[in-house]
């Protein structure tokens, strides 16, 4: 990326932009302890200070809502998604949560029915919290869960009781919420297959409507990338991994939980997350927070990291952006095949061009998308293909 110069919108079209679906991502930096895996921008903030921080992060964030209103201006389009990711977002206080969603009610337009989620930590979760975010206007709550293994969330730097994660599905029911999910890693090293499966089964016995599972990725400059350097930790196994997803699949079709997206199951379609269906096919977001990514139209843009000099430009009636790029048209084609097969609606054959095709057909003679729906014009991938899916993206991309 370059440094942004111009302004963000330059180019597109007003169509495009009211007739592709638009939601909101809220960036929530903080965190009571940063876990040595984690790559996204985030702080670490004592307990005590923490009311302090959110309030001033609340502030701002109103603040660069207002700025990105204003900067979308009449052509702004109908918000159809909002979601509080982090960090740990369950950090805020319900009022604030209510704050942030009035800014954007009162800012943008929302369209009836509009999902809003937010992502919750078991350990920070008090009484009445659930409540509280439900009665500010939140829709779906994601829960941090990761295992049901001590030992694996201990060498996660995780510091909730897997017990608690569980327990708080029902707490969210009652609480009023319709849509609940709880998220899993998968691969840690020395985490055992009875781990996983313990771990895959206590969630699903929670009655969720909603699980995503992903393989746990070794990032660049983290504790956990420098454990693995260093030989205190092993790799991933990509073969543990393809076994641990093959019972996941199995596991979750008999409770009910078909895959939408690779990592990710639902018990029909309501239950889906809407916003992060945006992110796979490639639709329209603006982010708001340090570190926050935004998207429309081939053009992204991404905010300071630093939460200091984002709220120092934000409070100062500046847009936050520290990078921008405008993607050309191949590299908006990569990224079209390489989110869009990821679904289970996956990707139509008029959308490759002709060698592409032809690379399909031998992927499905492979055994890595299914026949019947190529023979329909789309390329959906077989399970064998889900397990590859890099190699699925590499052939159809040419790379």
């Amino acid at each position: 990326m370059t440094s942004i110069a111009g302004p963000l919108l330059d180019g597109v079209d007003d169509d495009v932009l009211h007739q592709t679906p638009f939601g909101i991502y809220v960036h929530v930096p903080f965190c009571l302890r940063r876990c040595g895996y984690c790559a996204f921008t985030t702080e670490a903030v004592p307990a005590d200070s923490v009311r302090d921080a959110t309030r001033a992060w609340t502030t701002a964030a109103v603040a660069e809502l207002e700025l990105a209103a204003r900067r979308l201006g009449d052509r702004a389009p109908t918000v159809q998604t909002v979601y509080l990711g982090g960090g740990t977002p369950s950090l805020l206080h319900p009022d604030e949560v209510a704050t942030i969603l009035s800014a954007v009610e009162r800012n943008l337009d929302v369209v009836d029915g509009v999902e809003i989620s937010i992502e919750a930590n078991p350990d920070t979760i008090g009484s009445g919290t659930l409540a509280g975010f439900r009665d500010a206007g939140c829709t779906r709550v994601s829960f941090g869960y990761q295992s049901r293994s001590h030992r694996v969330l201990d060498l996660l730097d995780r510091t909730h009781d897997p017990e608690r994660a569980l327990a708080s599905v029902g707490d969210a029911r009652r609480a009023g919420f319709d849509q609940v999910s709880l998220d899993l890693i998968s691969g840690t090293p020395g985490e055992t297959a009875e781990d996983f499966e313990s771990s895959v089964v206590a969630a699903l016995g929670t009655g969720v409507d909603h699980l995503s599972v992903y393989s746990l990725s070794i990032e660049p400059g983290t504790r956990l990338a420098a454990r693995v350097r260093h030989g205190e930790l092993s790799e991933p196994d990509p073969d543990i991994a393809a076994d641990r997803y093959e019972f996941l699949d199995v596991t979750c079709r008999a409770a009910g939980l078909e895959w939408y997206e690779v990592s990710n199951f639902a018990s029909d379609d309501g239950a889906r997350c809407r916003h992060n269906l945006l992110y796979w096919r490639n639709e329209h977001w603006w982010g708001v927070g340090p570190g926050a990514h935004s998207h429309i139209d081939g053009r992204r843009w991404s905010n300071h990291t630093a939460t200091t000099t984002w709220s120092d430009d934000v409070l100062g009636g500046r847009l936050p952006v520290a990078e921008f790029e405008r993607l050309d048209a191949t590299a908006r084609h990569v990224e079209q095949v390489m989110l869009g097969i990821r679904l289970r609606e996956g990707l139509a054959t008029t959308e490759l061009d002709i060698d592409a095709n032809a690379t399909a057909a031998q992927l499905v003679d492979d055994g890595l998308l299914d026949r019947a729906a190529a023979d329909g014009g789309r390329l959906v991938l077989t399970l064998r293909g889900r397990l590859l899916c890099d190699r699925v993206v590499r052939s159809l991309v040419g790379a």
